[in-house]
């Protein structure tokens, strides 16, 4: 039912998993013979002993409202009584120019080239990872984001110091995937059903992604050998060594790149809208949040430490 409606594979994993840990913690007992009172019993156990977060316990809900209504096909008629954690707003951890350019030189090879990306495109990693070779225009300078978050497409910039090193990159992924299909695989993993709208593109060039991994597999649609792309989980290691090796205490991962993408726009004058379009969020409201986050020298106002003390308090203003 999930994919009939065209959720992603992650989504209908995550889904799955929950589902498992419902009937689990009813022992085993189907959901068709469980009710509201049930689904309460296990989202609050989520929350009071399990305490998860406010978007994990979101997600378990989500879950159980799709299996009832498009599996079950019965809504539930509100759940009742459920506690729910706090929701905290949270602001992003930004890193400097300086200390960007600390943890960029701290990685090295794929991982490098990755983190340039984040940083001087603005991009989710898994839309980086993501990233197919129709989807890089190099003399244009820019990136297509397909079914990114909420499966929008957008168009961000791709940065002049990426531009060459991707370029490079490029030509040695192309040499692996010709000696690929020399030896009989090569093939490119499609949405959809385009493998048997377009027999020839499952080998075509342009399907391959940007970041292929070292290993193969046979793809479960067109029975092609193919690569998947680059796992995510190497770049966060990556990152989280670099950012230890710049010697920089902040909790930096691979989305602070994002967060500091976006930061050091505003800081450059950029318009929020413009700010907005390339990263991709529906509602100006979510960019703002960066706004929060800018270095305007102490946030634009001057501590009172740092006055004169002999300034009477109605020059404060002027000073």
């Amino acid at each position: 039912m999930l994919r009939a409606r065209h959720y992603s594979r992650r989504t209908e994993q995550a889904y799955g998993l929950w589902v498992r840990r419902y009937v689990r913690f009813h022992g085993r007992r189907h959901p068709r013979d469980l009710d509201e009172t049930h689904v309460s019993a296990f989202l609050t156990g989520l929350a009071v002993e399990g305490r998860v977060s406010a978007a994990t316990q979101s997600q378990a809900a989500s879950a159980l409202l799709f299996l009832y209504e498009h599996v079950l096909g019965r809504r539930l008629r509100g759940i009742e009584g459920v506690t729910r954690p706090k929701a905290p707003v949270r602001v992003p951890v930004v890193l400097t120019r300086a200390e960007v350019d600390r943890v960029l030189g701290a990685l090295s090879g794929v991982n490098r080239l990755i983190g340039t990306l984040l940083y001087g495109s603005g991009l989710r990693l898994l839309e980086a990872l993501q990233l197919q070779v129709k989807d890089v225009d190099l003399v244009r300078r820019e990136l297509r984001v397909r079914t990114g978050k909420g499966g929008k497409d957008r168009v961000t910039m791709l940065p002049v110091v990426a531009r060459e090193p991707l370029r490079t990159h490029l030509a040695a992924v192309r040499s692996v995937w010709e000696r690929d299909r020399a030896a009989g695989a090569g093939g490119a993993s499609l949405p959809g059903a385009l493998h048997r709208k377009i027999p020839g593109a499952v080998t075509d060039w342009v399907w391959q992604w940007v970041f292929p991994a070292t290993r193969r597999y046979v793809d479960d649609a067109s029975r092609a050998v193919c690569r998947h792309y680059w796992h995510p989980s190497g770049v966060q290691r990556a990152v989280r060594r670099a950012v230890q090796a710049a010697g920089i205490s902040k909790r930096a991962t691979c989305h602070t790149f994002r967060h500091s993408f976006a930061t050091h726009l505003l800081e450059a004058g950029y318009d929020i809208r413009t700010v907005q379009e390339l990263l991709g969020h529906t509602d100006v409201r979510t960019t703002m949040i960066y706004t929060h986050v800018l270095n305007r020298d102490g946030l634009g106002v001057r501590s009172p430490a740092d006055m004169d003390p002999g300034r009477e308090p109605g020059d404060i203003g002027r000073a």
